[in-house]
């Protein structure tokens, strides 16, 4: 059975009454686990979609460039996209359950923290319901305001980056404290250590933004600091 398969199985016990606790304890270990990910995910962005009152097809398309749907599944995935999407009500209730399969503030969370912001920016505006919903669910899943100010700063244009931020670090950490962070993103953000914690393949592609704004930042303070 395909990931979207199980998907909509588990999405039609939903619709037919069974409770969202039930069908997620039923999703504990792989492959189950990786479907109850996605349903999630598929979740969350259907309603980070919705947050600002519509769902535009530039949010749509953003979601499948998150989530690459093989022919033939089209139809299972509309299905969990569309029953989630018709209304915000109940995002909280996913986003804990998604928080307890891995930790509060596991890398993970962030990945799909990540993944939120780039379909909430998909219709070239960021709306400040949306910002609510995002800071909503970055508490959930255990994020400090720090790190939450530190990704909307490197999806919302105009939110200007702070390099030392992007790496986690204090503005005075030692060189070798700011590269050992550095090379600590790396490590994480490559789409093999995505796989490896539980993110489905489809969703590692988010890691290249990742890598770009790390290499950035270890640029911009490497020459701050050689100046």
């Amino acid at each position: 059975m395909s990931l979207w398969s199980r998907i909509a199985d588990a999405v039609s016990a939903l619709a037919g009454g069974e409770g969202l606790a039930s069908v997620f304890d039923r999703l504990r270990t792989p492959p189950e686990r990786t479907v109850a990910f996605a349903i999630a995910v598929i979740a969350l962005g259907a309603k980070m979609a919705k947050a600002d009152g519509q769902v535009t097809r530039d949010e749509v398309t953003a979601f499948r460039e998150v989530f690459t749907i093989p022919p033939g599944e089209e139809r299972n995935a509309a299905r969990v996209f569309d029953l989630a999407r018709q209304d915000v009500a109940g995002f909280d209730v996913y986003a804990r359950r998604i928080a307890s399969m891995f930790g509060a503030g596991h890398q993970t969370l962030v990945d799909l923290m990540e993944g939120l912001f780039h379909i909430a920016l998909a219709d070239g505006a960021y709306h400040p319901d949306e910002d609510d919903f995002l800071a909503r669910v970055a508490a959930i899943f255990g994020l400090g305001e720090r790190e939450f100010r530190s990704l909307r700063a490197r999806f919302v244009q105009g939110a200007a980056p702070d390099p030392y931020a992007v790496l986690g670090v204090a503005p005075d950490a030692p060189m070798d404290e700011v590269r050992a962070a550095w090379r600590q993103a790396v490590r994480q953000s490559h789409p093999d250590a995505l796989i490896a914690r539980g993110v489905p393949e489809e969703a590692a592609k988010l890691a290249e933004r990742r890598m770009v704004d790390v290499n950035r930042a270890w640029e911009e303070i490497s020459r701050e600091r050689a100046g």
